[in-house]
């Protein structure tokens, strides 16, 4: 069942996602050569919990750590470890947490030093495509109208978009519906209406969109070992523009 939220609601919401965009902005600032992604994770879920926030991924599934950490070939769900991160190195950071009993939920790619020129492309060619989805999060449009905007400017731009994984509707629950893929025609699915909130992730694959989980059952790579990014944010659906929730 799809959710429209009261303006009360998407306040809360506004307030969740600020606290997310904070904690994206602290992962911006420390982010370099030699840190680990255990580092990463333990600077999310301080800053979380010192804003009275609780980190949505921790315990979701049993999945044990407060932020995703994805790195190179990893597209989303990567656990926090002993990983060193090195100059040249993509990772993706996706927080999710929980405010007044509402989510926010926003993941961004970041580089790690000085990367490669095809890195520096996927990045911003991923995150292009991003607000290219947000573009369509309007009033009246399809649901599909998102995820064929997506496909269309990341196939156009020589890269591959994941079929396996999708966007979802995001408040009180993380994942409510709709599901949101990121690919697909025009034209399809619900009608969009103020006040529907969605969470639209598209993520891009340097090679081939087919990808696979590893043994620890949750991250998920590459089939074909090419580099992939992920980008995030929680939208609230408006007449005109969508209006983006996990921002400063």
């Amino acid at each position: 069942m799809i959710i429209l939220k009261s303006d009360p609601e998407i306040a809360a919401l506004r307030r969740a996602g600020r606290v997310v965009a904070e904690a994206h902005r602290i992962v911006r600032d420390r982010l370099r050569p030699g840190v680990t992604t255990a580092e990463i994770d333990a600077w999310v879920e301080e800053f979380l919990r010192k804003r009275g926030a609780i980190p949505a991924f921790k315990g979701y599934r049993g999945y044990p750590a407060s932020c995703c950490t994805s790195v190179n070939d990893e597209v989303v769900h990567g656990i926090p470890g002993s990983r060193v991160l090195v100059e040249g190195d993509i990772v993706s950071v996706d927080i999710g947490a929980f405010v007044d009993g509402f989510c926010g939920d926003s993941a961004w790619t970041y580089p790690v030093g000085t990367v490669s020129e095809l890195a520096q492309k996927l990045l911003r060619v991923t995150e292009e495509a991003l607000y290219k989805g947000i573009e369509q999060a309007v009033a009246g449009r399809r649901l599909s109208d998102i995820g064929h905007a997506i496909q269309q400017h990341v196939e156009a731009s020589g890269f591959s978009v994941v079929r396996d994984f999708v966007g979802h509707g995001v408040g009180r629950a993380m994942h409510e519906a709709p599901q949101i893929p990121n690919y697909g025609p025009p034209g399809r699915g619900v009608r969009l209406k103020e006040g529907m909130t969605l969470a639209i992730e598209p993520m891009v694959n340097c090679g081939d969109y087919r990808v696979r989980v590893l043994e620890d059952n949750w991250t998920v790579v590459t089939a074909d070992g090419s580099l992939s990014a992920h980008f995030e944010h929680s939208v609230a659906v408006r007449t005109g523009e969508a209006e983006i929730l996990t921002t400063l």
